[in-house]
């Protein structure tokens, strides 16, 4: 991976370098990547993906015929699209490309004298060691992003996803402390700078959206579907992916303490969504839901909504 990047960045032998006053703002960049996010939102894993690799591609190809700050830019912003090509990579469930692409956009970035790419990598790994159900791994990961070093979003993602990995493993205690200091992180975040931003935008309060999931994961699923219902309601309605993820969680903590009927009127139009926007890691609440309600198989609207599942889960069933 590393002598692909090395290859684009030398492939500007036979042109002549571009200045920085001849060259499109970076900004316009960053601009096409956000609205790649919100089409990301509505739009399945597979089909945005060859979009997402022709622009990295472009983008990493001009930055080698660039100088000077702009080719700084360019590498920055080259190396935030390998990122999201990691997240629609393992949303579209292949892990192993997931985590070649966050390589990348560590490369990239620190070739463009970025270093905070590298801790968000450990962040983004450790998502993976969750959904794997590997409580430890996951721990280890998010304490290693930690570092003093480490930007305040970064420390702030690192110690929300440390917070699911104690949940994961059922220590309430260090779940909260760890839900604590993300939530001090993220309010010190205040830097307004021009690159684009590590992790997700969709969320009003991402520490109470995560504090939610965790709650579940402790079996505390009354708690869980109460603060997941409050923050599911703050969600933007483009957001498709962001409602169904969590709102499908919601769902599955009403299911776990006993509000099935309120679980499956809950689900009915997110699981909907699931056939316009794919998701392997929403289809592992899908799986914990099926698994719910399977315990009610006679509730008639449980029987309803069978289909619907076995269509998300590829079933057939």
């Amino acid at each position: 991976m590393g002598s692909l990047i090395a290859a684009r960045l030398a492939d500007g032998s036979g042109s002549e370098p571009v200045g920085d006053q001849d060259l499109p703002p970076g900004a316009l960049f960053q601009e096409q990547l956000h609205q790649m996010k919100r089409l990301g939102q509505s739009l399945a894993p597979a089909a945005m993906l060859p979009v997402l690799r022709s622009q990295a591609t472009t983008v990493t190809t001009l930055a080698s015929r660039t100088t000077g700050s702009s080719r700084t830019g360019l590498l920055i912003t080259a190396s935030r699209f390998a990122e999201y090509i990691g997240w629609m990579a393992q949303e579209n469930g292949d892990e192993a490309t997931a985590l070649r692409a966050t390589a990348e956009a560590v490369e990239l970035a620190q070739a463009g004298g970025d270093t905070d790419l590298a801790d968000y990598a450990l962040v983004r790994r450790a998502l993976v060691t969750y959904y794997n159900g590997d409580a430890p791994r996951t721990i280890a990961l998010a304490r290693q992003a930690q570092h003093s070093a480490a930007p305040p979003r970064v420390r702030g993602l690192a110690a929300q996803r440390e917070a699911q990995g104690h949940a994961l493993a059922g220590d309430e205690k260090a779940c909260r402390r760890a839900l604590e200091r993300a939530r001090d992180l993220l309010a010190a975040d205040v830097d307004p700078s021009a690159g684009p931003v590590l992790g997700t935008t969709q969320l009003k309060d991402p520490v109470s959206m995560v504090e939610g999931w965790c709650l579940h994961d402790l079996g505390r699923p009354r708690q869980a579907a109460d603060v997941l219902e409050r923050q599911c309601r703050r969600i933007a309605p483009h957001a498709l992916n962001t409602r169904a993820r969590y709102g499908l969680r919601h769902a599955l903590a009403l299911a776990a303490s006993g509000e099935i009927e309120l679980s499956c009127e809950t689900a009915r139009e997110l699981l909907a969504f699931m056939s316009v926007v794919p998701s392997a890691t929403v289809r592992t609440d899908v799986r914990r839901l099926d698994r719910e309600w399977s315990r009610f198989r006679g509730n008639p609207v449980v029987r309803g909504l069978r289909p619907a599942l076995a269509n998300v889960l590829g079933t057939g069933r």
